[in-house]
């Protein structure tokens, strides 16, 4: 075997090249789709969200309410109106309408199974009537993972949320259980907006929002001070998982200010989850804190964008709404390992070959040999 000792030609470069693109083409195409971990659990998520989101719509149909195909263009009924007497700050409709894909709620059992949350675990949950789409696949998630949610909720809404004084997100709570579709209720209910008593809403919305609280028979929590709401919730979390067993984590959705603490906090603490709070300067030792404080781990959802990246949802809304099942919270794309090493293998020997052997002196060589044989007498 002799070696080669001139450089190869372009044509034998650009054999090479198209052997190596055929190598890598058919390798690609030994990929399957592999089921994710709790590939059932996510998937039951998600089609209980649809569920739930498809009464709410029903029942906007027969009550004769519209839902707006521009605001709410997968015709959820969970998107509001923009302005209203219980609208509590400004809000951004792509964001409330992105929280409706029912797939958050496989997402939302992923982040509770990072959390270590188990079958059976208590989760307390502080959630705003701001983020309807996520309140779902939340209650969606801890059905589907047979969780014991404790939910505090404030009633107050920014724009496109749960807006309407008639269909406030406990009166969807009220339809979704109505339905059937689960059991799971919030056990209290503040008024939201600033300070959590309903500073920014008007007399009027205030009464809308308590005649909401009280025909959904849910408990009233009202007082003075922000911290005084949040010592509240606190006392009324320990109360209810007394008899339910220890709170496993601590979930908050939206921005209400006796969940999270305000705009600052949310800069200080990242979305997703966290098994323990940096220790920082925050200006409200909101309900986030003081759970993170006694070691329970915390799942942050207040920037949908953020989370629906994490996961490769769609950050765009989309004329359609977005299939369930599908993606890569429930299908990850796995090679065929031994084709792959054989491709592999191949190519390897095959550039080899090419570059370093004189393939011409061994091929040609061998002619002239048998050639010169044959002329022998």
């Amino acid at each position: 075997m002799k070696w080669r000792q001139e450089p190869l030609g372009k044509g034998a470069l650009v054999g090479l090249a198209i052997f190596a693109i055929l190598i890598f083409y058919a390798a690609e195409h030994t990929a399957r789709p592999l089921q994710q971990p709790r590939y059932k659990t996510k998937l039951r998520a998600a089609e209980l969200d649809q569920q739930a989101q498809r009464a709410i719509a029903s029942y906007l149909h027969e009550k004769g309410i519209k839902i707006d195909p521009r605001n709410d263009p997968w015709g959820t009924g969970l998107i509001g109106e923009e302005r209203t007497p219980i609208t509590s700050d400004r809000g951004v409709a792509t964001a409330k309408t992105l929280a409706t894909n029912p797939n958050f709620a496989a997402a939302f059992v992923e982040l509770l199974n990072r959390a270590g949350v188990r079958k059976g675990d208590v989760v307390a949950a502080g959630m705003t009537g701001s983020l309807p789409g996520w309140d779902v696949a939340f209650f969606a998630a801890c059905q589907a993972m047979e969780l014991r949610p404790i939910s505090i909720v404030s009633v107050g809404a920014s724009d496109w949320g749960a807006t309407r004084p008639e269909l406030t997100w406990l009166d969807m709570e009220s339809i979704i259980t109505r339905a059937n579709i689960w059991d799971d209720r919030s056990f209290a209910a503040s008024l939201g907006g600033g300070g959590d008593n309903g500073r920014g809403i008007s007399p009027a919305g205030r009464d809308m929002i308590k005649q909401a609280i009280a025909r959904n028979d849910v408990m009233l929590i009202e007082d003075k001070s922000l911290e005084g709401i949040i010592e509240r919730r606190m006392v009324l979390y320990d109360s209810l998982a007394a008899g339910m067993g220890p709170i496993a984590c601590y979930v908050n959705i939206g921005g209400g200010l006796a969940n999270m603490g305000g705009s600052l906090n949310a800069k200080l603490i990242s979305p997703g989850v966290s098994r323990h709070l940096a220790k920082r300067n925050y200006p409200v030792r909101a309900v986030i804190n003081r759970m993170a404080e006694r070691g329970i781990p915390v799942i942050n959802l207040s920037n949908v964008v953020h989370i629906a990246d994490m996961y490769n949802l769609p950050a765009v809304v989309a004329p359609e709404a977005p299939a369930i099942g599908e993606g890569s919270l429930y299908f990850r794309e796995q090679f065929n390992i031994s084709t792959t090493i054989i491709l592999t293998a191949v190519l390897m020997i095959v550039v080899f070959a090419v570059i370093r052997i004189d393939l011409r002196h061994l091929f040609f060589r061998r002619r002239s040999s048998l050639a010169t044989v044959q002329e022998l007498p």
